[in-house]
């Protein structure tokens, strides 16, 4: 027979985490500190890092390690002695952050569901880099989803959600941190409401949204190049959308010279006319650089030369010769 739901403690339900980046920890920290279940933990395998290739474990295997955690680190989420391990923890309730796709055999285990925490307000910014994209565009204001997994990804109906303002000053580390730790909060918060039995989800398409839905893929390196040809606001958005990581990157080259790629994490907006072609560089060789856009120039106050660390403006330019024969290349 099984238990009622009403009937049970945080401390008799058992919870099974899935999760591998920083963004996961501080949700299973606070299951951990505030006295759940947490039956068992799945994150990623080890991978190879640094110049020795040596293994490193993910911020999640980290902390399981850390708190003497049940630990799956599966290859592949269909092989059978995962899912027979994944059975043998007897699991209420999944919960999943910043994981991978799962199959259905796994979402569909534990009698109470699987649900999720997703770095949007769903349905919009569905995707790997919700957080990223939604500065790129210039949003100013993002948010936090728990919804239960179903076929499609990130698709599933909605439990709670939480609004956060993103200012124009942020850069996606900020909102990121912000993000990660609301989620924590809300990820306990989502439990409770199941363990009262106070959820009612809602489907994600009757959900109102204002204007069309902006999808989060994948960034990759060449998704980083910065296109100057562009607005300011534009490009700003662009480039603290992409910091402190991946960063956004673009090739500074002098006049038939050997171009060197440039990553770029601060920036500033100068809105001022100009008949000057996107990517002209301007400098004093001492305290600013700024590179003209279709209406204005962007101010550049941090970036980083190859096998570099990196610098504020005028420290780089102490040590690095920049005359205005040099321009950005796009």
């Amino acid at each position: 027979m099984k238990p009622n739901i009403k009937m049970m403690k945080k401390e008799d339900l058992r919870i099974v985490y899935m999760g591998t980046p920083d963004f996961a920890v501080e949700p299973l920290r606070r299951l951990v500190e505030g006295g759940y279940n947490v039956a068992g933990v799945i994150t990623m395998p080890d991978k190879p890092a640094g110049r020795g290739h040596k293994l490193q474990f993910s911020p999640v295997k980290q902390y399981a390690l850390e708190y003497h955690l049940p630990l799956l680190q599966p290859e592949k989420l269909k092989d059978e002695a995962f899912l027979e391990s994944l059975r043998q923890w007897k699991a209420d309730l999944q919960i999943v952050v910043a994981f991978r796709m799962l199959p259905e055999v796994v979402w569909n285990m534990p009698r109470l569901g699987t649900f999720n925490l997703h770095a949007s307000l769903l349905p919009q910014y569905r995707g790997a880099a919700p957080i990223n994209w939604a500065v790129i565009n210039g949003d100013t204001e993002t948010g936090i989803t728990t919804f239960f997994l179903s076929h499609e990804i990130d698709t599933g109906e909605v439990i709670q959600q939480v609004r956060i303002p993103i200012a124009d000053t942020d850069d996606v580390g900020i909102v990121h941190d912000r993000l990660m730790k609301r989620g924590g909060e809300l990820v306990t918060e989502t439990v409770d409401a199941i363990l009262n039995d106070a959820v009612k989800p809602i489907p994600q398409e009757e959900m109102a949204v204002a204007g069309e839905l902006r999808p989060a893929p994948k960034i990759f390196k060449e998704t980083c190049r910065i296109d100057w040809n562009q607005p300011v606001k534009r490009i700003y958005d662009f480039i603290r959308g992409l910091s402190p990581y991946p960063t956004a990157w673009s090739e500074l080259a002098q006049l038939d010279g050997e171009a060197v790629v440039v990553k770029i994490f601060e920036t500033e907006k100068i809105i001022e006319a100009h008949q000057l072609s996107p990517g002209t560089l301007q400098t004093d060789g001492k305290t600013y650089i700024r590179i003209a856009a279709t209406d204005g120039f962007i101010g550049i106050r941090s970036l980083q030369l190859p096998g570099k660390k990196r610098l504020k403006t005028d420290e780089l330019l102490r040590g690095f010769r920049l005359t205005e024969e040099f321009r950005m290349i796009f």
